[in-house]
């Protein structure tokens, strides 16, 4: 861990100052410390360097129901007992919150691989060799790389006066390229809890060899298309799944999803499992809450058999609180690596963007195909083709999967990391083409 960051004696000093010091009913401290720096570079050089602190700290009281929250980004002893004298202030003002519980006591939580120390190491000199590796490759193809590299460590930390003490150091590492060739782009990213972990040159020369494919793209009409879907791409679709498999939506009957637990939800070969122990993925081993994390199901065999229980929907239903996956793996009976060769005609789709809403009922959702789409004919790339928008809805894309690979790592440009196969799909819906 960076020695500039909070240390576990610090936390538990600091602790001390705000849980003895409360005159609350119910206190909670929570702090989020972290040191990170970021590479830029465009048009085949280095724009930018920065590194940074970044910390919070947040204290919670409560007097009976009604609850004052206060924060801080100066650890001086001063400021953090004003931060607590702030929102004891705010707590006694406050209107009663009929959905407040007392703080979560003493809790068990899973030992998971946060933190590595290659990626706290990783400092500027780090980062610009990367950056320069990838600038490098796409130079002597003669296309242009804009993109970034960024490393981070850090502490996530709770505390409450109930009991409960939690720390945890996390480290991340990043990085994304664009290579462009005139009009024609490609993209590449991941993030890993080690910096060694990222496999830049294999996903650049990936984008490499897909934007020198991507030349002069041709229209083609809007309309149902037999479609391979990258992992970013379908991690884009999963990604608004996830995100409303929440208990409460569910109980209010505004949820894609009510009426639907324990019932075929899509396709019987895939299965959505909560891994935090997955050394490829970004689990935490706690929430913002201080709710341990846990591997789980979530679609089983196509079935929903999950939903994501805050402590106060929880409590109502009697059942344990459970967080959102942060972690999560889609799987399916995975046929290999390749679907472009078994594919007799379709549309090869990269990655989706600005990804919206459309209906909730059936979770129709519209955005746009980018950083490559192209035509696929007798198993093979035919040739680029302009971007489409489309209107489609996941539950019913990942009802139509016709063959998957194996789980994937991915990162989208909105989402978080996870680990998704491709998919070929039948009957995707291209609502329009663009321009480009």
């Amino acid at each position: 861990m960076s020695s500039g960051l909070t240390s576990r004696q610090e936390f538990e000093f600091l602790t001390d100052l705000v849980l003895k010091h409360s005159s609350g009913d119910d206190t909670v401290m929570s702090l989020w410390d972290s040191i990170g720096g970021t590479t830029r570079f465009a048009n085949n050089q280095i724009i930018q360097n920065v590194n940074a602190r970044r910390v919070t700290l947040t204290v919670t009281v409560a007097f009976g129901r009604r609850r004052g929250t206060a924060s801080t980004t100066d650890l001086t002893a001063g400021a953090v007992q004003d931060a607590l004298k702030r929102a004891e202030r705010i707590a006694r003002v406050s209107p009663e919150d009929p959905e407040y519980l007392p703080s979560l006591p003493l809790q068990t939580y899973l030992a998971l691989p946060c933190w590595r120390a290659e990626t706290s190491a990783a400092g500027a000199a780090r980062r610009l060799a990367d950056a320069r590796r990838m600038i490098g490759m796409c130079q002597g193809e003669g296309l242009n790389a804009a993109g970034i590299v960024a490393t981070s460590d850090g502490i996530a930390a709770l505390s409450t006066s109930q009991g409960l003490r939690a720390y945890e150091p996390r480290t991340e590492a990043r990085f994304s390229v664009t290579v462009m060739d005139g009009e024609a782009s490609a993209w590449a990213s991941n993030a890993h809890r080690s910096c060694d972990q990222l496999a830049i040159e294999e996903r650049t020369r990936l984008a490499i060899g897909k934007v020198k494919r991507a030349g002069s793209p041709k229209p083609l009409a809007a309309g149902r298309y037999t479609v391979l879907l990258e992992p970013a791409a379908v991690a884009g679709l999963l990604s608004w799944m996830i995100w409303l498999l929440d208990a409460k939506s569910y109980e209010k009957g505004t949820s894609p999803f009510s009426g639907k637990l324990g019932h075929p939800l899509i396709d019987p070969r895939l299965n959505l499992h909560n891994l935090p122990l997955h050394p490829d993925l970004l689990g935490m081993s706690f929430d913002s809450d201080g709710v341990p994390s846990r591997e789980s199901w979530w679609i089983q065999d196509g079935v929903l058999r999950q939903l994501a229980y805050d402590r106060f929907t929880a409590h109502t239903k009697a059942v344990p609180p459970i967080s959102l996956p942060e972690a999560p793996c889609l799987s399916g009976d995975g046929i290999g690596d390749d679907l472009i060769a078994t594919t007799e005609q379709g549309i090869l789709v990269s990655n989706l963007w600005y990804l919206r809403v459309v209906s909730h009922t059936d979770l129709t959702l519209t955005g746009m195909t980018r950083d490559g789409t192209f035509l696929i004919e007798n198993g093979k790339i035919a040739g680029a083709v302009h971007n489409f928008r489309f209107h489609e809805s996941p539950l019913k894309a990942f009802s139509n999967l016709d063959e998957c690979t194996h789980p994937a790592e991915t990162v989208t440009a909105e989402t978080g990391k996870m680990l998704v196969p491709a998919m070929r799909i039948r009957d995707f819906h291209f609502s329009s083409v663009t321009r480009f």
